[in-house]
C-alpha cells in the first residue's frame, strides 16, 4: 500500500502552522505564556487576524498545541538520551534522568509551560492526561525502566499492605494511563519522579541558589542515591 505525497496545498499549511507556532514559542519565552497572542503572531507574520484562525480556532488551541509540540520535544530528547547507553535499565535511568535536567535548564520557560502550575489555556490539555496525550507519552518510558528493574531484583519499599490500604485506592488516574502495575512499582514511579521533578524546578526557578553555587552537585548527589535505593550501581 502506498501513500500520496502532500499536496502543494498541504505543504503550504503545514508550514504556515509551524511558523505560527514557532511565532507562539517566541512569545512565550519573551514573554510568558501570557504573552501568546493570535493577532500578534498574525501581524508578525503579514496575515489578518481572521486568517490566522483558519488555522487555529482559538488560542487554547495555539497553547495546547504548542504544548504537545514541548512534551514531544522533552520526550525525544529523553529517548535519544536512553538509546545512547544501550539496553542496562539502570544506565537509561540515570541517562533518562540526566537529560530531562538539561532539557529544562536550557528551556525555562518552555519548562514552566508544561511542567508548571496548569494555566487557564491549559486547563483541560493537564487535566484530561489520556494514555495517548502526550504527557503519558513521556512518562512511559520512565515507567518502562523502572518494570524492568523490578523484575530483575525487587528493592526495599514500605509494607506491601499498608500501600495497598493507603495509596491503592488512589491509583486510578494512573493506572488509566499506564495500566495495572505492582503498587511497589508504582510507588517507587512517583516518589521519584517527585524527586527528579522537584530537584529540577528548584533549579528552574532559582529556589536553591540560596544554598548552591552548583545546583547539579545535588542532582547529581540525588541520582547517586535514587539508584541505590532501587539496587544499581552507580557508574
Amino acid at each position: 500500500m502506498t501513500t500520496s505525497s502532500p499536496t502543494r496545498r498541504e505543504r503550504l499549511r503545514s508550514a504556515t502552522v509551524s511558523e505560527i507556532k514557532e511565532g507562539a514559542r517566541r512569545l512565550l519565552v519573551t514573554g510568558g505564556p501570557q504573552a501568546i497572542s493570535l493577532r500578534q503572531i498574525a501581524r508578525e507574520m503579514g496575515m489578518t487576524a481572521p486568517a490566522i484562525y483558519r488555522y487555529f480556532p482559538s488560542l487554547e488551541a495555539l497553547v495546547t498545541a504548542l504544548a504537545e509540540d514541548l512534551w514531544n520535544e522533552v520526550a525525544a530528547t529523553v529517548a535519544e538520551a536512553t538509546a545512547a547507553v544501550g539496553d542496562d535499565p539502570g544506565r537509561q535511568l540515570a541517562a533518562m534522568a540526566r537529560a530531562y535536567r538539561a532539557w529544562a535548564v536550557a528551556n525555562p520557560v518552555e519548562f514552566g509551560l508544561i511542567f508548571g502550575p496548569p494555566t487557564p489555556t491549559l486547563a483541560d490539555f493537564t487535566t484530561d492526561c489520556l494514555p495517548d496525550d502526550p504527557g503519558a507519552r513521556f512518562g512511559q518510558p520512565y515507567l518502562d525502566v523502572f518494570l524492568a528493574l523490578w523484575q530483575r531484583k525487587p528493592w526495599p519499599t514500605p509494607p506491601h499492605e499498608y500501600m495497598l490500604k493507603h495509596l491503592g485506592p488512589h491509583l486510578g488516574p494512573l493506572r488509566e494511563t499506564h495500566g495495572d502495575l505492582p503498587i511497589e512499582v508504582a510507588y517507587t514511579y512517583l516518589s521519584g519522579w517527585a524527586r527528579l521533578y522537584g530537584m529540577v524546578a528548584m533549579e528552574v526557578f532559582g529556589q536553591v541558589r540560596w544554598a548552591l553555587t552548583k545546583p547539579e552537585a545535588l542532582f547529581e548527589a540525588e541520582i547517586v542515591q535514587f539508584l541505590s535505593q532501587v539496587g544499581v550501581s552507580p557508574d
